[in-house]
């Protein structure tokens, strides 16, 4: 039988929206924010020779410059301020929560609460000012020794490390400011409003290779039942769900008796969402964000690294596969399900898996449980990921339509309606607050109600 919140729920419709006064506030906060975003991303950085990075870029476009541009919202196409986009951000999280897990003061640090968490958040910001001074620094000099520069030297160079880099700590700050302030998670939107900016100029050029005759028609029936399949089952796979039976045993409150409740506790299948491919895309574009821009004046270990590491090759493809596996068990363990949380807060509730004794068991069950579903979700995540960028490969599908920027658009998107409901339901409770205690008032002016003497 449903519950009174998930009945709820399932009546909740849309047009509650308009009654929704802080909701609404927050959509368009962040529709603003999102807005001030793409301006940016055409805003080019100073002394570019922009004839010569367009005709780069077209030439880059079908590799990793194509999937750099995808990660950056065509900004770093176009060499705009937001030219690095979130990934030095993202980058310096995956090495703080390696660290936070390795190093006993960071971990002991992360028990602190809020306090713990600030301080863990300004270290991460320092992270990315460090690889976002790297990162820009050898962008300048690539950008100098490929021939993209009008002036090269230490002005050009200067010029090119301060925009960026500033343009990278803003766009974190926005990030922080749509995750507090509006609706979803703001590094997450950021990604996908420009993966989402540039599918349509991907789907054009698609077709057109296709009106052309470069692409034949059964390729591109398939590539859309293809892109259909998988929308549905990243879908289905999102939405899949573990629930493990909670009992609440019978208590008393003063003079009350409560009867035990039984409840559910509901594992996702994969509950690091798309943070794992996100991450692995990111390690992956570190080393080669620089050498894309050099041309023919990379290194031999560049050369290499770009010749077994490119999109397509046997290498990338497992590497990428590893650290999805990896960061999917990584962020589950130690940020969206800690089992050992889990298990504590359960033993302070009074509540208990039937069969199982709370406290340490409980934990070491419910890591039975979340490890056997995270080999399914790593598997699907892998999956969704790798089979387009084969497929990508053998028929030059563009790289908009990969199975990364698939799966990272669904899951935004889902997690992004999921919160609108959140606070459409928070909003509905609070409206039947008010009504009960409106009724429990009397309005002024109108007289009591007359009493009856009780018979003797």
């Amino acid at each position: 039988m449903a519950s009174a919140a998930e009945q709820m729920a399932a009546n909740l419709s849309w047009g509650q929206l308009g009654r929704a006064t802080e909701l609404r506030q927050r959509i368009w906060f962040t529709i603003g924010v999102l807005i001030m975003y793409r301006i940016g991303t055409y805003i080019p950085v100073p002394g570019i020779d922009g004839a010569a990075l367009r005709n780069f870029m077209e030439q880059a476009s079908t590799g990793i410059g194509g999937m750099l541009s995808m990660f950056t919202g065509g900004a770093l196409g176009r060499m705009g301020v937001f030219a690095l986009g979130i990934m030095p951000y993202i980058s310096a999280s995956i090495i703080v929560q390696l660290l936070t897990s390795m190093v006993p003061s960071l971990e002991q640090l992360k028990k602190e609460g809020e306090q713990g968490r600030k301080k863990i958040n300004q270290y991460t910001r320092y992270g990315t000012v460090a690889l976002a001074l790297f990162q820009a620094y050898g962008l300048a000099r690539s950008l100098e020794a490929g021939g993209l520069a009008h002036e090269p030297g230490l002005f050009f160079q200067a010029s090119v490390v301060i925009t960026l880099v500033g343009g990278t700590m803003f766009l974190m700050w926005l990030g922080e400011q749509i995750t507090a302030r509006g609706v979803g998670n703001g590094i997450s939107l950021i990604i996908f409003v420009g993966i989402l900016a540039e599918i349509p100029a991907a789907l054009a050029n698609f077709f057109q290779q296709g009106r052309t005759g470069a692409i034949s028609t059964p390729v591109i029936l398939f590539v859309i039942v293809m892109l259909v399949a998988i929308i549905a089952f990243v879908v289905f796979m999102e939405r899949a769900l573990r629930k493990i039976r909670i009992q609440y045993p019978r208590r008393q409150v003063g003079m009350k008796v409560y009867d035990g409740q039984t409840s559910h506790l509901p594992v996702k299948v994969n509950p690091a969402g798309v943070i794992p491919a996100i991450f692995a895309s990111s390690l992956l574009l570190l080393p080669i964000t620089i050498s894309t821009f050099s041309g023919n004046e990379a290194g031999p270990v560049m050369s290499v690294i770009l010749a077994y590491f490119g999109p397509g090759q046997p290498l990338y493809l497992l590497f990428f596969a590893a650290m999805i596996v990896f960061f999917t068990y990584f962020y589950t363990q130690n940020v969206s399900f800690k089992t050992d949380d889990v298990a504590e807060n359960l033993k302070n509730q009074g509540g208990f898996i039937p069969g199982i004794r709370p406290g340490k068991r409980t934990q070491d069950y419910l890591d039975y449980v979340v490890n056997r579903l995270l080999v399914i979700g790593s598997g699907y995540l892998a999956l969704v990921c790798l089979m387009p960028e084969i497929l990508r490969d053998q028929f030059s599908i563009p790289v908009y339509l990969g199975g990364t920027s698939v799966l990272i658009v669904v899951s935004v998107t889902m997690d992004t309606i999921n919160q609108v409901q959140s606070h459409l339901l928070a909003h509905q409770y609070e409206g039947l607050i008010e009504k009960s205690q409106l009724r429990g008032k009397r309005k002024p002016g109108t007289p009591k109600p007359r009493r009856t003497p009780s018979r003797r």
